[in-house]
Protein backbone atom coordinates (compact mmCIF):
# COMPACT_ATOMS: atom_id res chain seq x y z
CA UNK A 1 0.00 0.00 0.00
CA UNK A 2 1.39 3.38 -0.99
CA UNK A 3 1.36 5.93 1.80
CA UNK A 4 -0.18 9.30 0.98
CA UNK A 5 1.72 12.40 2.02
CA UNK A 6 0.34 13.97 5.19
CA UNK A 7 -0.87 17.12 3.44
CA UNK A 8 -3.20 15.29 1.05
CA UNK A 9 -6.85 14.93 1.96
CA UNK A 10 -9.19 11.96 1.69
CA UNK A 11 -12.45 13.76 0.89
CA UNK A 12 -12.43 12.32 -2.64
CA UNK A 13 -13.05 8.86 -1.14
CA UNK A 14 -16.38 9.99 0.36
CA UNK A 15 -19.29 8.38 -1.53
CA UNK A 16 -21.25 11.64 -1.61
CA UNK A 17 -18.50 13.75 -3.18
CA UNK A 18 -17.94 13.88 -6.92
CA UNK A 19 -14.39 13.17 -8.04
CA UNK A 20 -12.32 12.27 -11.08
CA UNK A 21 -14.19 12.51 -14.38
CA UNK A 22 -17.30 13.83 -12.63
CA UNK A 23 -15.51 17.15 -11.98
CA UNK A 24 -15.17 20.03 -14.40
CA UNK A 25 -11.73 21.18 -15.51
CA UNK A 26 -12.00 24.21 -13.19
CA UNK A 27 -12.89 22.02 -10.20
CA UNK A 28 -9.98 19.67 -10.85
CA UNK A 29 -7.65 22.65 -11.23
CA UNK A 30 -8.91 24.18 -7.98
CA UNK A 31 -8.29 20.89 -6.16
CA UNK A 32 -4.76 20.60 -7.57
CA UNK A 33 -4.00 24.23 -6.78
CA UNK A 34 -5.27 23.87 -3.20
CA UNK A 35 -3.29 20.66 -2.69
CA UNK A 36 -0.13 22.23 -4.14
CA UNK A 37 -0.23 25.74 -2.65
CA UNK A 38 -1.43 24.55 0.73
CA UNK A 39 1.47 22.20 1.32
CA UNK A 40 4.78 22.28 3.16
CA UNK A 41 6.80 21.54 0.02
CA UNK A 42 5.33 24.70 -1.55
CA UNK A 43 6.28 26.77 1.52
CA UNK A 44 9.81 25.38 1.60
CA UNK A 45 10.20 25.85 -2.17
CA UNK A 46 8.98 29.43 -1.86
CA UNK A 47 11.56 30.19 0.83
CA UNK A 48 14.26 28.45 -1.22
CA UNK A 49 13.50 30.63 -4.26
CA UNK A 50 13.60 33.82 -2.17
CA UNK A 51 16.89 32.85 -0.49
CA UNK A 52 18.37 31.81 -3.84
CA UNK A 53 17.27 35.14 -5.35
CA UNK A 54 19.00 37.08 -2.57
CA UNK A 55 22.14 34.95 -2.67
CA UNK A 56 22.51 35.09 -6.46
CA UNK A 57 21.94 38.86 -6.57
CA UNK A 58 23.97 39.85 -3.55
CA UNK A 59 26.74 37.30 -3.18
CA UNK A 60 27.27 35.64 -6.52
CA UNK A 61 26.79 38.42 -9.08
CA UNK A 62 28.01 41.33 -6.96
CA UNK A 63 30.81 39.74 -4.95
CA UNK A 64 31.98 36.76 -7.03
CA UNK A 65 31.52 38.06 -10.59
CA UNK A 66 32.00 41.72 -9.56
CA UNK A 67 29.12 42.86 -11.73
CA UNK A 68 26.16 44.99 -10.92
CA UNK A 69 23.30 42.74 -9.68
CA UNK A 70 20.16 42.66 -11.83
CA UNK A 71 18.05 43.32 -8.67
CA UNK A 72 20.13 45.15 -6.03
CA UNK A 73 19.48 44.98 -2.29
CA UNK A 74 16.03 46.27 -1.59
CA UNK A 75 15.09 43.65 -4.23
CA UNK A 76 12.48 45.78 -5.95
CA UNK A 77 11.95 43.23 -8.74
CA UNK A 78 11.50 40.47 -6.16
CA UNK A 79 8.96 42.66 -4.34
CA UNK A 80 7.09 43.17 -7.61
CA UNK A 81 6.96 39.41 -8.19
CA UNK A 82 5.84 38.81 -4.59
CA UNK A 83 3.05 41.39 -5.01
CA UNK A 84 1.88 39.71 -8.21
CA UNK A 85 2.05 36.32 -6.50
CA UNK A 86 -0.01 37.68 -3.58
CA UNK A 87 -2.70 38.85 -6.03
CA UNK A 88 -2.80 35.46 -7.73
CA UNK A 89 -2.82 33.65 -4.39
CA UNK A 90 -5.76 35.74 -3.18
CA UNK A 91 -7.77 34.61 -6.19
CA UNK A 92 -6.51 31.05 -5.73
CA UNK A 93 -7.63 31.07 -2.09
CA UNK A 94 -11.09 32.23 -3.09
CA UNK A 95 -11.32 29.53 -5.76
CA UNK A 96 -10.12 26.86 -3.31
CA UNK A 97 -12.58 28.09 -0.65
CA UNK A 98 -15.43 27.96 -3.18
CA UNK A 99 -14.47 24.39 -4.07
CA UNK A 100 -14.25 23.44 -0.37
CA UNK A 101 -17.76 24.87 0.11
CA UNK A 102 -19.01 22.76 -2.80
CA UNK A 103 -17.44 19.64 -1.26
CA UNK A 104 -19.01 20.41 2.13
CA UNK A 105 -22.36 20.91 0.44
CA UNK A 106 -22.12 17.57 -1.36
CA UNK A 107 -21.23 15.81 1.91
CA UNK A 108 -24.12 17.53 3.72
CA UNK A 109 -26.62 16.48 1.03
CA UNK A 110 -25.29 12.91 1.15
CA UNK A 111 -25.62 12.90 4.95
CA UNK A 112 -29.17 14.25 4.73
CA UNK A 113 -30.17 11.44 2.34
CA UNK A 114 -28.54 8.87 4.63
CA UNK A 115 -30.37 10.34 7.62
CA UNK A 116 -33.70 10.11 5.78
CA UNK A 117 -32.96 6.48 4.87
CA UNK A 118 -32.05 5.69 8.48
CA UNK A 119 -35.26 7.32 9.75
CA UNK A 120 -37.28 5.17 7.31
CA UNK A 121 -35.45 2.02 8.42
CA UNK A 122 -36.02 2.88 12.09
CA UNK A 123 -39.75 3.42 11.44
CA UNK A 124 -39.96 0.06 9.60
CA UNK A 125 -38.00 -1.64 12.38
CA UNK A 126 -40.32 -0.12 15.01
CA UNK A 127 -43.38 -1.38 13.11
CA UNK A 128 -41.88 -4.88 12.80
CA UNK A 129 -40.93 -4.89 16.47
CA UNK A 130 -44.50 -3.92 17.40
CA UNK A 131 -45.84 -6.75 15.24
CA UNK A 132 -43.44 -9.24 16.84
CA UNK A 133 -44.51 -8.01 20.29
CA UNK A 134 -48.19 -8.39 19.35
CA UNK A 135 -47.59 -11.91 18.02
CA UNK A 136 -45.56 -12.86 21.09
CA UNK A 137 -48.34 -11.61 23.36
CA UNK A 138 -50.88 -13.68 21.36
CA UNK A 139 -48.64 -16.73 21.58
CA UNK A 140 -48.33 -16.27 25.37
CA UNK A 141 -52.11 -16.03 25.59
CA UNK A 142 -52.54 -19.23 23.52
CA UNK A 143 -50.09 -21.06 25.80
CA UNK A 144 -52.00 -19.85 28.83
CA UNK A 145 -55.30 -21.10 27.37
CA UNK A 146 -53.83 -24.47 26.45
CA UNK A 147 -52.35 -24.83 29.95
CA UNK A 148 -55.73 -23.91 31.53
CA UNK A 149 -57.61 -26.37 29.30
CA UNK A 150 -55.24 -29.13 30.42
CA UNK A 151 -55.94 -28.36 34.07
CA UNK A 152 -59.73 -28.29 33.61
CA UNK A 153 -60.28 -31.34 31.39
CA UNK A 154 -57.68 -33.66 32.67
CA UNK A 155 -54.09 -33.90 33.66
CA UNK A 156 -53.20 -35.75 30.48
CA UNK A 157 -54.57 -33.10 28.08
CA UNK A 158 -51.99 -30.61 26.95
CA UNK A 159 -49.31 -32.29 29.04
CA UNK A 160 -47.32 -34.54 26.78
CA UNK A 161 -43.60 -34.56 26.00
CA UNK A 162 -42.39 -32.54 23.01
CA UNK A 163 -42.05 -34.24 19.59
CA UNK A 164 -44.71 -36.84 20.42
CA UNK A 165 -48.32 -37.02 19.45
CA UNK A 166 -50.96 -36.27 22.03
CA UNK A 167 -52.84 -39.19 23.60
CA UNK A 168 -56.19 -39.99 22.01
CA UNK A 169 -59.24 -38.58 23.81
CA UNK A 170 -60.91 -41.03 26.17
Amino acid sequence: MVAMPAWETHWHKHPGVRSGDQLSLGERSADRMRNMMGSWPFVFSFFAVMITWALVNTLFIEHVLHHKPFDPYPYILLNLFLSMLAGVQAAALLIAAKRADAISSEIAIHTEHNTDDIKTLIAENTALTSQVKKNTDLLDEIHLHVANIGKKVGAEMGNFPPATTPPPPS
